[in-house]
């Protein structure tokens, strides 16, 4: 196997409590706090910079540079804010990260606040997962009982007081200007962008918005140095990440490596297709990216080489579909929750994906015709690049990439009058539908 498993966020998952402060500081738990606290705050941002550490939220932005365009201190706030409202289809990194090892993400934290001059922190994370909220809220009160939150941390005389805040679970929120919105009290909708949040974010203050995996990779990252994080991954995708794989394999997971590790090694990793099945096809990030299939199980899982083959990384939700799955099936329901979570601000996505869910339905059904991939692919064009913010470009990506690679699917759908995977579930939708 040409990559190996680097296991640094998930060192100790297994541990009985992993996720005490006691466990964290046996395994180099806060070292790199007190480490931070004597150094230069620019020398911090510099070494975020010299890692080359991509966000690990999906747009894989460098996360030093983020910080550096903060604009110089004026005398009055400035906010870290940790985007936790780990909301796409397939993504399910960011929550595991919080439940069995939350103080990486609570030093680190501590840490990027030191960097960027901020004394109030939040963690914005999704309402659904209490039992996550509750461990977070544990967390921190740990911190501030051992001195390194609060008052004069750990002597330095720098205060930081972090919020976890708990979301009204709208996937919509996971958009930064949304996420900041929600943050004030009022309804998650994309803000108009010039100003960015680094120049008028909370609170109309110069906010950083990080994901928690970006965040929690800073700790590690300067206890051991930038060239240590660099010289894993690939060139332009530096460092380590966790790759979650469900759906069609044996044993589904966390998978943290080099980013530039392949399916066909991660596969491997976890036991191969389930009941011995063909692979069908994949997302490399989540359902908002383009689909891969079989051919692309040598693709180097980096920011550029996933791109380069059209699709994205994002956040390397690796979502396995075996051959007995309905790609038009699969699809659909994707499209239905894009329409579903649609904040409703502009029209192209509002709009948009209310009638690719129209389609889909009726193509899943063996109703329509050829046309209506055209109509699709058409209605596709009119929401990629034209919408508020990613959401409608995300809820594109299956429709046009599934017609793709998979238009001989949609067809045999319209020849067999339904889908040819459920013959029952095609009927009853005709019936219902000749019925209104």
């Amino acid at each position: 196997m040409a990559t190996t498993l680097t296991p640094i966020l998930t060192k100790f998952w297994d541990h009985p409590q992993s996720w005490t402060l006691e466990t964290y500081e046996a395994n180099e738990g806060y070292q790199a706090l007190t480490k931070a606290l004597a150094m230069d705050q620019s020398a911090l941002v510099s070494m975020a910079k010299d890692s080359g550490l991509r966000g690990r939220g999906g747009a894989g932005f460098p996360t030093g540079m983020k910080w550096s365009f903060l604009p110089p201190p004026d005398g009055g706030p400035r906010y870290l804010v940790v985007n936790a409202d780990e909301s796409e289809p397939g993504t399910c990194k960011d929550i595991p990260l919080m439940m069995a090892a939350p103080h990486f993400l609570i030093e680190g934290v501590a840490i990027t606040s030191y960097a960027i001059g901020c004394n109030h922190a939040f963690i914005y994370l999704r309402g659904e997962v209490v039992h996550v909220y509750r461990r977070l809220l544990r967390a921190v009160e740990e911190a501030y009982a051992a001195g390194h939150l609060g008052k004069n941390i750990q002597g330095s005389g720098f205060d930081l007081d972090v919020t976890v805040h708990a979301g009204a679970g709208a996937y919509i929120c996971g958009e930064e200007t949304a996420l900041l919105d929600s943050l004030e009290g009022r309804r998650g909708q994309p803000r108009s962008k010039p100003p960015f949040p680094a120049v008028a974010g909370l609170y109309a203050r110069p906010t950083v918005v990080n994901n928690v995996e970006s965040i929690a990779s800073i700790p590690p990252i300067l206890l051991h140095g930038a060239d240590w994080f660099a010289a894993m991954g690939t060139e332009s995708s530096k460092g380590f990440g966790i790759f979650s794989l469900s759906g069609h394999v044996a044993n589904p997971g966390q998978f943290e490596a080099p980013l530039g590790i392949t399916l066909r090694e991660l596969l491997d990793m976890a036991g191969g297709m389930r009941g011995g099945k063909k692979l069908k096809f994949w997302t490399p990030g989540g359902s908002s990216t383009p689909l891969f299939t079989e051919e692309h199980l040598d693709i180097p899982l980096d920011f550029d080489s996933v791109a380069k083959a059209g699709s994205m990384l994002g956040t390397r939700a690796l979502q396995i579909f075996d051959e007995t799955t309905c790609v038009v099936r699969a699809v659909d329901r994707w499209t239905d929750f894009y329409k579903h979570e649609s904040c409703g601000k502009c029209t192209p996505c509002r709009e948009g994906t209310w009638w690719l869910k129209q389609i889909m339905g009726r193509l899943e059904h063996g109703q329509g015709d050829e046309e209506d991939l055209e109509k699709l692919l058409d209605i596709c064009d009119n929401i990629l690049g034209r919408s508020f913010c990613a959401l409608g470009d995300g809820a594109t990506s299956p429709v046009t990439s599934s017609i793709q690679y998979f238009r001989e699917e949609f067809l045999e759908h319209l020849r067999q009058g339904g889908c040819p995977f459920d013959r029952d579930a095609s009927a009853l939708f005709a019936k219902e539908t000749a019925s209104v």
